[in-house]
């Protein structure tokens, strides 16, 4: 049996609905602000318990996050308690089907911090990371002890195995333990693995190679910076991941496009003004979207010896965002903006860029490079708070 892939010695399985608001749904502070300020903000939530110093309590106390975790802990308790249903030694083959993909694999324990005999780490970054964010969850990982969240990391090697191996497990499994539905129309289905020459055979599965973060690089940071590297992950092949957008908004600048425009012009970069431009379908080309005009930008070729392939995320934060217009990229003005996702009020443009190829991902991670911070988005993803892990055995 492998030791950095193991099962979760103790679980919590959601046994009731899941209580609102979706922790999925929300991916910036001020959303979850607002959302925490709704109708299910006064009651126990992961959301909540998640982001303890945003809640309006701990805000109207001015709260810090250190000040704001010992009520987080007792929420997730009363949570325990209240909608879920305590399970030992388990995995869980897992299975979500919908408009953007389809991904079987299994939720497991990780440790992230396991290296191989080269010492080259089992799990591997694919994106930089904003070190805040990696500390904040670190803190909260700590204080909690519990993975209410689950990273999402794919084999680098043997995905189908993976895939044929969680479907056979599932086939003599019956009824999932939970079925759901998320707020996107995806059906989630979670079986329990218990101990067993079955369960083993399935981590041997997920242990057999390197797996990169396709979902989660600040989860997988934040496990490795606590006390404790356990991460819970869905280990996933599979089937059908796909790769969307994810352009970057910018907030509270006040800039139109004609403001867009003169500084992209001036920056030497070639600018086209047009109207219902469509997004960029594949790298090499920025579509901005603000307030006047569409504006559709040629990225210049890349320079000799610049490694390949480039990833337009990197480039558009270094030359369209710092450079020419003067803006720190991982500051407040700057958001990655998933596709499709709504742009906000507060949003003055959207640079809209192309889905990274699979392909690209691969050299990347082949090369020892990573990723720029938030330039892929993997879906479908597992669904949070449907199986809880504790970290502290």
């Amino acid at each position: 049996m492998t030791r950095w892939a193991r099962a979760i010695r103790r679980g919590w399985v959601l046994a009731d609905r899941m209580p609102e608001p979706d922790v999925d749904e929300f991916a910036e502070a001020s959303e979850v602000v607002a959302a925490l300020a709704g109708p299910y903000g006064g009651r126990d939530t992961l959301l909540a318990v998640q982001h303890p110093h945003r809640t309006p309590q701990a805000l109207a106390q001015g709260l810090s996050l250190a000040d704001a975790l010992p009520a987080a802990r007792h929420a997730l308790n009363r949570l325990r308690a209240n909608a879920y249903q305590q399970v030992p030694d388990v995995v869980a083959p897992y299975r979500v089907d919908g408009p953007d993909g389809v991904a079987v694999g299994l939720l497991c324990l990780v440790d992230s911090a396991a290296v191989d005999a080269h010492g080259r780490s089992w799990v591997r970054h694919s994106e930089e990371v904003y070190p805040q964010v990696v500390i904040e969850r670190a803190a909260v990982l700590a204080a909690l002890g519990c993975a209410t969240s689950a990273a999402m990391l794919v084999p680098v090697i043997d995905g189908e195995q993976l895939t044929a191996a969680v479907l056979d497990s599932i086939d003599g499994l019956g009824a999932p333990a939970v079925s759901a539905i998320d707020s996107d129309g995806r059906t989630h289905r979670l079986w329990l693995l218990g101990p067993g020459a079955g369960q083993d055979a399935v981590l041997a599965v997920v242990a057999r190679g390197p797996l990169l973060v396709a979902d989660g690089n600040h989860r997988v940071a934040a496990a490795a910076a606590s006390d404790r590297s356990s991460l819970l992950a869905l280990v996933t092949g599979g089937p059908a991941l796909r790769i969307g957008a994810i352009h970057r908004a910018l907030v509270g600048t006040g800039l139109a496009s004609g403001d867009l425009a003169d500084a992209w012009f001036r920056a030497g970069l070639a600018v086209w003004e047009g109207r219902q431009s469509d997004p960029p379908g594949c790298p090499g080309s920025v579509v901005a979207r603000a307030s006047g005009a569409d504006l559709l930008v040629a990225l210049p070729r890349p320079e000799p010896g610049e490694p390949l392939p480039r990833i337009d995320h990197g480039l558009v934060e270094r030359l369209l965002i710092a450079d020419a217009l003067g803006i720190d990229p991982a500051g407040p003005h700057v958001r990655a903006l998933p596709a499709g996702h709504p742009a906000g009020a507060q949003v003055d443009a959207v640079l809209q860029l192309a889905p990274v190829p699979f392909a690209d991902v691969l050299a990347v991670h082949q090369q020892g490079r990573r990723m720029p911070r938030k330039s892929t988005y993997f879906t479908p993803k597992p669904r949070s708070g449907l199986l809880l892990a504790d970290l502290t055995e």
